[in-house]
């Protein structure tokens, strides 16, 4: 049994010039796990996503993929150790059609189970089959995060990144999205996702952490997290 998590972020540091904003965060992820990031607006959610993908360079601490430290890697080797992220705001390409969106990014390089190729993925968004031949900038925003997911994926990740899964979304294409991650999780993909809907979360994820100025102030299980609902008042303005 493989013991060592696949992202492991050890006493991590971070900031912008000389305003820090990460203080010591500590976390993982095992193979096929479903975690969470959470917190309020503000409380360093996306810049510990961004030290994960090497945008910004931790000030002090260590992230390890699959045990490796990443410190001195680039976003694109850190991409090619199979990191792959949904970014906040989509950024689909407006002159791509979504089947070139597919072809574009399609790698093999983690594929360790049953491939992500373009006919597995039409399969879990049916509607991205449907507007194969459309435009990026012809979607709608849920087919454009759908679009986001499915590129990701096409690279055939070990770890997925969700930032911002359903922002701005509509109620039922809310939906489809927590539908696809739960199918996602039993294929024993291994996601980080950031989302502020913990109602929908608890029922999906394995576990939480939630993020407080900086600090990694609770970790747990899902059952956890969902019996304490102080936590969710104290931290998450639910």
């Amino acid at each position: 049994m493989n013991t060592t998590p696949l992202l492991a972020c050890e006493g991590l540091e971070a900031g912008y010039g000389a305003s820090q904003v990460l203080f010591g965060i500590d976390f993982h992820i095992m193979p096929g796990e479903v975690v969470t990031l959470l917190g309020r607006n503000g409380m360093g959610k996306s810049t510990t996503i961004k030290t994960i993908i090497g945008a910004l360079k931790p000030s002090r601490g260590e992230v390890r993929i699959a045990g490796e430290s990443v410190r001195a890697k680039s976003p694109d080797a850190i991409a090619r150790m199979g990191v792959a992220i949904v970014p906040e705001g989509r950024h689909c390409f407006p002159n791509l059609t979504v089947r070139e969106h597919l072809l574009a990014f399609a790698a093999q390089r983690h594929a360790t189970r049953e491939a992500w190729n373009m006919e597995r993925i039409y399969a879990v968004f049916p509607r991205l089959k449907e507007r194969q031949h459309h435009m990026g900038n012809q979607l709608s925003g849920g087919e454009q995060q759908m679009l986001a997911i499915g590129r990701a994926l096409s690279t055939n990740p070990r770890l997925l990144i969700l930032d911002e899964a359903t922002e701005g979304l509509a109620p039922v294409i809310r939906e489809e999205i927590w539908r696809c991650l739960a199918t996602l999780k039993a294929a024993g993909q291994t996601i980080l996702v950031v989302d502020k809907y913990v109602h929908r979360l608890v029922g999906l994820a394995d576990r939480h952490v939630i993020l407080e100025r900086g600090n990694a102030v609770w970790q747990g299980s899902s059952a956890e997290l969902d019996a304490d609902r102080r936590l969710w008042q104290m931290h998450l303005g639910v």
